[in-house]
């Protein structure tokens, strides 16, 4: 067979097409941002159609998962093994943070000169505001994910388990199918998502807080490939080949600061990868609620950042104090809009020693912090989805990926 020439490689391929469109959607925000801004409902509706799709998949491949386990305490086991994998491997993202805020210093810097935007609806936050029973009432990964479980236990002791699951496959078969034909459309998406972003916040406000931006993206990549990719290389794998298989989701989160965007499709490329249907379906929806290590990454600095910003010293058992309060509540992170200042609110109250009112100063640049710590999480998820079948010998190296 004759291999096509390079140029139409190139523009067959969507991931040259969403690189081109978060240029296109930057540049329009950057030189036209009312036109831009106007482009919110085109990513937003990308973002909705895509989240049509997580519910079925999610249940779809867990059911076929555990119906076709047999052992149903290797189930428990691997739900057992990822939450504590996520616990240390988060804690030491929130470490990594202070450490490296500290380093950097990212609050040494004039406040006067910084934008202040209203923070009033978060100053009074405290850890008691945060309902728990709320989040995984409005969780519905976490609903979906508790009824599949329950649905595939059932169905693994039911005699008619057979005729259920070949209709379930055809039903895989359709959704993935469906969404193969949606992901044409990232491109939109992207454009959409960084055309409102850039024209709506403005490439402007980035510059007096260049530094704690730089600070955290440098985390980022530090914890990215030095402790995952250390991880992945404990386990014989590669993080350079796994960013490489995920490349076009990475750039979907990058344009529409929404790892929802890319969770289906990271969850069929896992499952090509080698790793189980089952535990791609167990770890994948928990560790979106669970699983946060760039949102801990940023909680944890933009608590040292407010500190050096209003020139506060924090004492070690100050910091153990935050790293402990944050180690639980940034597990709820997820699925709520503004939770994670909240999060930051409650932990400043907590400690009653750094100003609430500092979130201001956080509120204009954080919206281009999100891509960092969307990026992040998804490639967390699926290292640890990796880690877990590694460890439970249920992960095949396919032959051609």
């Amino acid at each position: 067979m004759k291999e096509r020439p390079l140029f139409i490689k190139i523009f067959s391929n969507l991931t040259f097409w969403v690189l081109i469109a978060i240029i296109a959607g930057a540049l329009l925000g950057n030189y036209a941002p009312t036109t831009a801004v106007k482009m919110e409902g085109i990513g937003k509706t990308f973002i909705d159609i895509i989240k049509l799709f997580i519910a079925p998949i999610i249940f779809l491949t867990i059911v076929l998962g555990i119906s076709g386990m047999g052992n149903l305490k290797k189930a428990g086991r691997i739900g057992i093994k990822a939450l504590v994998y996520f616990e240390i491997v988060t804690t030491i993202a929130l470490i990594i943070g202070i450490v490296v805020a500290n380093i950097t210093q990212p609050g040494k810097i004039d406040k006067d000169n910084l934008q202040i935007q209203d923070a009033s609806k978060y100053a009074k936050s405290t850890i008691s505001d945060f309902d728990w029973i709320k989040f995984f009432s409005s969780n519905l990964t976490l609903q979906v994910l508790i009824v599949a479980i329950i649905v595939g236990v059932i169905l693994n002791y039911s005699r008619h388990r057979q005729p259920v699951v070949n209709f379930l496959n055809k039903v895989s078969k359709i959704v993935f199918t469906g969404l193969k034909y949606v992901m044409y459309l990232a491109p939109l998406g992207a454009f959409g998502g960084m055309a409102f972003t850039v024209g709506k916040f403005g490439l402007h406000t980035l510059v007096p807080l260049a530094k704690l931006m730089g600070s955290v993206y440098l985390t980022m990549f530090l914890f990215i490939f030095f402790i995952l990719g250390s991880i992945l290389r404990f386990y014989k794998e590669n993080i350079f080949s796994f960013l490489k298989l995920i490349k076009e989701e990475l750039l979907l989160v990058l344009g529409t600061s929404s790892s929802e965007a890319a969770l289906p499709s990271v969850m069929l490329k896992l499952e090509k990868m080698g790793c189980s249907k089952s535990v791609v379906g167990l770890v994948i929806p928990t560790g979106y609620s669970f699983n946060l290590d760039g949102t801990s990454i940023y909680l944890s600095m933009s608590i040292v950042f407010l500190a050096q910003l209003y020139n506060i010293h924090l004492s070690l058992s100050e910091i153990l104090s935050i790293i402990g309060i944050l180690m639980i509540t940034s597990k709820g992170a997820a699925g709520v809009t503004g939770s994670g200042f909240i999060i930051l609110a409650s932990t400043l109250t907590a400690i009653h020693k750094i100003p609430i009112e500092g979130l201001a100063f956080l509120l204009g640049v954080d919206k281009f912090m999100s891509e960092a710590r969307a990026i992040t999480n998804l490639i967390g998820n699926g290292v640890a989805t990796i880690i877990i079948s590694k460890s439970e010998k249920e992960f095949i190296n396919p032959p051609e990926l």
